[in-house]
């Protein structure tokens, strides 16, 4: 079936029945901004190899790619398997586990080298033309690690131009240099960050997010000490959808943002997010939602072999409901939603 390439705009003008419209984006959303700093090979670049056995960057070499999870996926596919064909190899096996655990934790460590120091690095036509794009979208559910989306939210926290509220509250005894997460206190929550996010930190007894107006510390910086710490953010980055899932599942805050994922209606747009297999964990849970249309971001030509590829995968979330297959869908051309930089 061929569909027409929408303009953002047109999009949204399709979108107008709908009383509520969602968003949910993955790495293009930060790649957007800034191309040079959220690209895998970028961090492949950044990541200190020195911290992972030398193995690794050959396993990188030898699957020729420098993605991150798909490495991580083949060390621990190849853990599983080894402990089939040879169950008594176990110091092989697990070296295979801790050399993807520790590819975990240098991921993390690249990308918070690597980010931008300052909110005031975003410019503020960057900043003006993200409110724009956000201020469409009742809810929004984001796959990105960094600190872009919680940068410019903050941005507009005392104009109210964008409504933003990500669950993270004082705590009861008052001012401390975090805000913690309470569930019984997410009634409001409209922002979700599935996978886990630079700033928000697990301590076995809550869930933490770091903040700037508490401390006046630069938040990347208390990032960086906290890692050089020893201490490591709430991150799902592992290889595979199904190990992706059970991390989410084993956190009452990620599981909390799947289950609302799972629970809208409407209409769903997705930007910066090419439906790969291993997020597929997410992408279920559009056909077993409410969600009456899905509108798909595009980069490029639409007939081009990568995008008629996302068009296949988004034909298979699709189910026959009363004699009609939902969602609905349709894709727009993703430079047309001018989501850090105005038109030109």
């Amino acid at each position: 079936m061929g569909y027409n390439l929408l303009s953002f705009q047109e999009a949204l003008r399709d979108a107008k029945g709908f009383n509520r419209k969602h968003l949910l984006t993955g790495n293009g959303f930060s790649i957007a901004c800034r191309s040079d700093i959220f690209r895998y090979d970028t961090l492949y670049e950044q990541a200190d190899f020195s911290k992972l056995s030398f193995n690794v960057k050959k396993v990188f070499e030898v699957l020729n790619t420098k993605d991150f999870e798909i490495v991580m996926r083949n060390l621990i596919g190849a853990a599983k398997i080894l402990a089939v064909y040879a169950p008594n190899e176990k110091s092989l096996i697990s070296k295979f586990e801790k050399d993807a655990e520790d590819l975990k934790n240098v991921l993390v460590e690249a990308i918070a080298s690597s980010h931008p120091e300052n909110p005031s690095t975003i410019s503020e036509d960057e900043y003006n033309c993200c409110k724009a794009f956000l201020s469409n979208f009742n809810n929004i559910y984001t796959l990105n690690y960094d600190l872009l989306l919680y940068w410019t939210t903050m941005h507009f926290m005392e104009t109210k131009e964008i409504i933003a509220d990500d669950g993270f509250r004082t705590p009861d005894e008052g001012r401390k240099e975090y805000v913690s997460w309470d569930i019984e206190k997410t009634n409001g929550q409209n922002i979700f960050y599935l996978h886990g996010a630079l700033h928000v930190f697990d301590t076995g007894s809550e869930l933490q997010k770091f903040t700037w107006i508490n401390t006046g510390i630069k938040l990347i910086d208390q990032i960086r000490a906290a890692l050089d710490s020893g201490s490591f953010p709430l991150f799902v980055s592992e290889g595979s959808s199904i190990e992706k899932e059970s991390k989410i599942m084993h956190s009452n805050y990620l599981s909390r943002g799947l289950r609302s994922f799972a629970n809208i209606g409407g209409c769903l747009f997705i930007y910066g997010h090419s439906l790969a297999s291993n997020d597929s964990h997410i992408l279920k849970l559009i056909s077993k939602s409410k969600i009456e249309r899905l509108y798909i971001s595009i980069y490029g030509d639409i007939l081009s072999e990568q995008n008629k590829e996302i068009v296949r995968v988004a034909e298979t979330l699709q189910i026959m409901k009363r004699g009609i297959k939902m969602p609905q869908l349709a894709f727009y051309d993703a430079s047309s939603a001018n989501v850090w930089h105005p038109s030109v």
